[in-house]
């Protein structure tokens, strides 16, 4: 499935003809700017299921749909003890004489599931989720944030090899008007739409710039690959380490991934500090490809559905490095970042830093319904390599390192900040590489423990 624009949801799991693949959500990435988004789900891209005769009529063939997908596929058999054929009457015994009172009658359906991340999606909604599943967008590849200091759009940097990039668009730069319309009376969001356009159509931009003023730009859309994973060699204290940073899960993050651990191998590091800090996930086969990576054998994750099906991810003996692995891991590390670091960290590959991650264990298909709107049904749950129930618990960290609020508040504002000396959790990573006092391959979690807590 060809998508372009792109947007990040968590870990979503999208299922085109070939496999499953999970999908993130929670930056926003539409014509190359950013917002955050607070969404947490793993999902799969289904075909309509089969059940009842299906309505034809709108908007009750949508109210219709939802129900025998959710009759179909919902893991909990039971519907949260409703009565669920009885609930199908009910709806379609309505009146409905616009869409939204149909969409207001599935959310409040859906509500009674008890399961919050079941829901439906409007067709502006579902077009934002789905355009990320490309790991690409239709855009000038410039990221945006809102300076809440003067409320000015600014230039967050631009994707290398983009438009913006060619242009000479700089980060810092200020967007003062898009195709002649003032910014300062544009959303985020309103102005990342009117960056978005076709393939080959034109944005005119005027940006302003401390030491040039003000300029104009006009720049033509291309699709844009948008690089999941950014990495550097670092020398810290005589000791070369590999930092990786890895955003999301996207469809292109595997490849990305070996290119950074190879080229980072080639400059003969010593280990790796992979960072997933504020990674909400992805796809799922995107997940394993990376775990497989680094790990040679073991349990990546199992899935297990409403009929208590268990299927097992496995590593397959293709690790590229078996160098020390340290992973930095937050509250912000969600379904797919989960996946890995379980992985890893119960496989006795790699020490954890950080604190707990989100604490995200269930698996979401995602269907397209006819006008255009999706709805999202949880349909299984995972599992770490040990089999616990992570839910609301998240992945403990083997070292925990809490940032204060101001810390957090500047490493927000700040992102360059990670990875630095100013990042403890980074710092403590680099202080157990150089210490030797990290996990390697062929040891296991219980056999190999270290500090519970570092202050």
């Amino acid at each position: 499935m060809a998508l372009s624009k792109r947007q990040s949801y968590f870990g979503f799991v999208f299922m085109n003809q070939s496999r499953p693949s999970f999908v993130s959500v929670q930056k926003l990435l539409s014509g190359g700017a950013i917002a955050t988004l607070a969404v947490s789900s793993l999902m799969v891209f289904t075909p309509a299921a089969k059940g009842e005769k299906p309505l034809e009529d709108n908007p009750k063939a949508v109210i219709d749909q939802v129900w025998q997908i959710v009759n179909n596929e919902f893991v909990d058999r039971s519907f949260h003890q409703i009565d669920w054929q009885k609930k199908r009457q009910e709806l379609l015994s309505r009146n409905y004489t616009n869409p939204q009172q149909a969409y207001t009658a599935i959310r409040e359906a859906l509500k009674e599931l008890g399961d919050t991340y079941t829901r439906f999606l409007t067709p502006r909604e579902f077009s934002v989720l789905t355009s990320q599943t490309s790991g690409e967008l239709s855009g000038i590849g410039v990221r945006l944030a809102l300076d809440k200091r003067t409320s000015d759009l600014v230039v967050v940097d631009t994707v290398k090899k983009s438009p913006a990039k060619e242009a000479g668009v700089k980060s810092g730069d200020r967007l003062i008007r898009i195709n002649g319309k003032p910014t300062a009376l544009m959303t985020l969001e309103q102005a990342m739409e009117a960056l978005q356009g076709e393939v080959g159509t034109s944005v005119s931009l005027q940006l302003a710039r401390p030491d040039q003023g003000v300029f104009e730009v006009t720049l033509t859309r291309v699709d844009i690959e948008i690089p999941s994973v950014s990495y550097t060699l670092k020398q810290e204290g005589g000791v070369k380490v590999g930092y990786i940073k890895l955003d999301e899960f996207s469809s292109h993050a595997a490849e990305q991934m070996k290119q950074a651990i190879e080229e980072l191998s080639q400059q003969q590091v010593s280990g790796y500090v992979l960072d997933l800090r504020g990674n909400p996930g992805g796809l799922l086969f995107a997940s394993v490809d990376i775990a497989r990576m680094w790990m040679k054998q073991g349990k990546i994750v199992s899935t297990i559905d409403r009929r208590g099906g268990d299927r097992q991810f496995i590593a397959n003996n293709t690790a590229i490095t078996d160098l020390p692995l340290v992973v930095l891991v937050n509250k912000g590390s969600a379904s797919a970042s989960e996946i890995l670091a379980g992985a890893l960290k119960e496989n006795g590959r790699a020490t954890l830093v950080g604190t707990s991650t989100y604490g995200k264990s269930t698996v979401q298909s995602v269907h397209t319904l006819s006008d255009g709107s999706g709805l999202a049904v949880t349909i299984a749950r995972y599992y770490p390599p040990n089999g616990e129930n992570i839910y609301k618990k998240g992945i403990k960290p083997d070292v925990q390192i809490e940032l204060t609020q101001e810390q957090q508040l500047r490493f927000r504002d700040d992102p360059s900040l990670l990875g630095t000396k100013d990042d403890p959790q980074y710092q403590q990573a680099i202080s157990l590489l150089q210490s030797h006092n990290v996990k390697r391959p062929g040891t296991s979690n219980l056999n190999n423990p270290l500090s519970s807590r570092a202050e």
